[in-house]
């Protein structure tokens, strides 16, 4: 659209330049994401705030029509990679200033397991609402999972698999970490087309996500109980 192309962002109003940047995460529009996250940070908002009111919320609506079907990974993908670039600009000073973070995430592909697209679909997902996500890839023995939990003290330990001869080794990982007294010290959540809510259950894990959307909102709330928990048991 050519009117589109010769919109100045900077002309805009603040609140009409977060509306305009959720359409522009919703279109998988880099450049633009970027020019708009600098032209709020020129403007004196805080790093926090336009990490909130411009990209997660952006990302949350993303979110809903992924979820009922309107958007597909292709367009889900593409609004993160637009995500991820502003969120290049704004994580140094998010770090400086010491913002308050959702909570920490460490995930990877269990052993044997190459698939990674719905792995980076949740990875994005996760990072666009805020969540500090530690990425340990594809093909991860147990070894790995143990590392990056001592190294990263992550709140959540996320786990994927697609092809349903992997999927038995979330329970090696699950059991590896009951034995080494840990497994209460973290939330784990499980994912994947073949697996599903029972299968969640049968390995021991606290969650199953059903997509990255779902598994972003279901994150939070245990997140939110977990800290519940331990307010109510230090108060």
């Amino acid at each position: 659209m050519s009117e589109e192309d010769d919109l100045d962002l900077a002309s805009l109003s603040d609140e009409e330049l977060v509306e305009q940047m959720h359409d522009d995460l919703y279109d998988g529009l880099k450049d633009e994401i970027c020019e708009g996250v600098n032209i709020l940070l020129e403007r004196g908002w805080t790093p926090y705030k336009v990490l909130t009111d411009a990209l997660v919320e952006g990302m949350r609506i993303v979110g809903v029509d992924f979820r009922d079907g309107i958007l597909f990974v292709p367009e889900v993908l593409m609004s993160a990679n637009a995500m991820k670039a502003g969120m290049g600009i704004l994580r140094p000073l998010l770090a400086e200033t010491g913002a308050p973070k959702m909570g920490k995430m460490v995930i990877g592909t269990v052993k044997g397991d190459i698939h990674d697209i719905g792995k980076n679909l949740v990875s994005m997902m996760m990072e666009g609402a805020g969540f500090e996500v530690i990425d340990i890839g594809i093909n991860n023995p147990v070894e790995n999972y143990l590392a990056a939990l001592e190294e990263h003290k992550p709140d959540i330990l996320g786990m994927s698999a697609l092809l349903t001869t992997t999927m038995p080794y979330m329970k090696v990982v699950i059991d590896a970490m009951v034995e080494k007294g840990i497994r209460d010290d973290y939330i784990v959540m499980v994912g994947g087309a073949p697996l599903n809510e029972e299968f969640g259950q049968a390995v021991g894990a606290d969650a199953y996500g059903r997509d990255a959307a779902v598994t972003v909102e279901m994150a939070k709330d245990l997140i939110a109980r977990k800290h519940n928990q331990l307010a109510a048991r230090t108060g």
